[in-house]
């Protein structure tokens, strides 16, 4: 879903806006809307508890991506949210031309939710929205109190202002806590698992020996499969080097290709000897998400290296419902050398990236949404829906889903999104809650549970890609583009020889698109990000 957007178009865009559409507005720090008639500011409570004004609030919120917009308000999640602070949620969508074309204009919806907080767009943020710390001093000081001060410190830019505030954005103390779950897996279907003795595939020869033997016993099924590739390498980058425990960066603190990592090369030589013998399918790598999906749910695939794991918690129970036997996780690919797997979730960095435009019609109002969003108890609705409707607390406190929630869950999942929202007005969430919730089983608690303990944050290796408009950026970008083709290509060359060649060739392409500076760069913002982080 995360699209990257057009650095030098976006650029372009950005570093004009201050001289299109509205003219003084658009350089204005602070908005000029008064709410002297509608409440005082108070910073020990939530200003959308202490807002008069009668009227709703309709509120236009851009997503730069082609989702299909979930309808507000119709569910028991986004119906409260409607109801506790008067307003209505207008969702629009569209790709990198269209947020182009608005900052261009200088018309913009109310809320702007990017994807990339390295992009041009993010960058230049204080151009075409509000601060957040701003909007807290003239509309809601309670703002500052719930907001995570590491995340808060993070997105700030050179002014020394937070503009964009993230869902899913995990600090070291939310590693620290262990309510973070795993999201990659290798698994394994349980029934096979067993038949052949609970085998090891850590390392290449037992790997290739026991898709060997799934092959024999199992002629029905692809012995390996993985999430779908699309344009990229699929769950074969940092994906696989994280099982294997590829470092992120050299002795010196510096850069570390991990995609040269011996260690990382001989796994995919692995592959390809598989690929070879006919052991992964070359459906594999065109099938879309939907067909991946569906072969997940008949169990097609013996094994599968899964990138996003909580995406198919649908695809794992249905398989589980209609076939007596299920997916489980165990150790898979690993480090030749005793290194340990350092299993990534979503960093410091988050996911989605929500934005104040000074194009907002309310902005004391969506300052308002900002705070409800972030705080518990906005967190607490948007992951567990309302107290009474959808769960309940047990004897010890822990948050219980009602039986019938759990009923239409497993009987009908569509049904249940469309009635409950639970989880799905997912903008600002995070997973620190979590530990609120009664522990139950799911077709990803064993999932979940092998990976406690191998989580390592990449916080040094977020957002160090060059600047957009760079010579360094258009190399990286072809090197980009080159390595995943190339990675795709080596696992499926014809034979060692051509596996060898593809490789040779991208190392040489490395060399004619000035890697080296490439990399200057990228362990420049490393330590720029260590001063963050600090």
């Amino acid at each position: 879903m995360k699209k990257v957007l057009s650095g030098m178009m976006l650029g372009i865009a950005v570093l004009g806006l201050a001289a299109c559409g509205n003219g003084d507005k658009k350089e204005s720090a602070t908005p000029d809307f008064s709410i002297k008639d509608r409440y005082e500011l108070d910073k020990t409570q939530p200003a959308w508890k202490l807002d008069t004004k009668k009227e709703p609030t309709k509120i236009r919120w851009y997503i730069n991506s082609d989702w299909t917009s979930l309808p507000f308000g119709k569910d028991v999640t986004t119906a409260q949210i409607k109801k506790d602070l008067n307003i209505d949620i207008e969702f629009l969508s569209g790709d990198d031309a269209k947020l182009n074309a608005m900052i261009s204009s200088g018309d913009m919806p109310d809320i702007v939710t990017l994807m990339d907080k390295s992009s041009q767009a993010a960058q230049k943020a204080n151009s075409w929205a509000y601060s957040l710390n701003d909007l807290a001093k003239e509309y809601d000081p309670y703002l500052l109190e719930v907001a995570n001060q590491d995340t808060f410190k993070w997105y700030s830019l050179d002014d020394g202002k937070t503009y964009g505030y993230p869902n899913y954005s995990n600090t070291q103390a939310d590693y620290d806590s262990g309510n973070i779950p795993v999201n990659d897996n290798f698994v394994i279907r349980e029934d096979v698992y067993e038949a052949l003795g609970k085998p090891s595939v850590s390392t290449p020869e037992d790997f290739k020996k026991v898709m060997d033997e799934i092959s024999k016993k199992y002629p029905d099924m692809t012995p390996f499969g993985f999430t779908t590739v699309g344009d990229k390498a699929g769950p074969f980058l940092d994906k696989l080097q994280d099982f294997l425990g590829v470092p992120l960066e050299d002795e010196d603190g510096n850069y570390y290709d991990r995609n040269v990592d011996k260690e990382y090369i001989e796994w995919l030589r692995t592959l390809n000897e598989v690929y070879r013998k006919g052991e992964i399918s070359d459906d594999s790598f065109t099938d879309d998400g939907p067909t991946f999906d569906e072969k997940v749910k008949q169990g097609k695939y013996a094994t599968m290296l899964v990138a996003g794991t909580s995406g198919q918690g649908g695809n794992f129970a249905e398989f589980n419902k209609n076939s007596g036997t299920k997916y489980v996780a165990i150790d898979g690919p690993s480090s030749t050398s005793g290194r340990e797997a350092t299993l990534n979730q979503t960093g410091i960095s988050g996911w989605l990236i929500n934005y104040v435009t000074k194009d907002a019609k309310d902005p004391a109002k969506v300052t308002q949404l900002f705070t409800y969003l972030i705080d518990e108890q906005g967190q607490i609705l948007t992951k567990f829906g309302v107290e009474g409707v959808t769960y309940e607390y047990n004897a010890d406190g822990k948050i219980d889903y009602l039986q019938e929630v759990k009923d239409l869950e497993k009987s009908d999942n569509d049904a249940y999104n469309k009635k409950y929202g639970i989880s799905r007005f997912n903008y600002f969430n995070n997973d620190r809650v979590n530990a609120m919730k009664v522990k139950t089983d799911n077709a990803l608690t064993q999932m979940q549970d092998w990976g406690v303990g191998k989580l390592k944050p990449h916080f040094i290796v977020e957002n160090i890609n060059p600047d957009a408009g760079t010579a360094e950026a258009r190399s990286n970008s072809a090197i980009e583009t080159k390595l995943n083709s190339t990675v795709i290509s080596m696992i499926r060359a014809k034979d060692e020889k051509q596996f060898d060649s593809t490789l040779d060739e991208f190392k040489t392409f490395l060399d004619n698109n000035k890697w080296d500076a490439v990399k200057k760069v990228k362990s420049e913002k490393m330590q720029e990000n260590r001063e963050k982080l600090k």
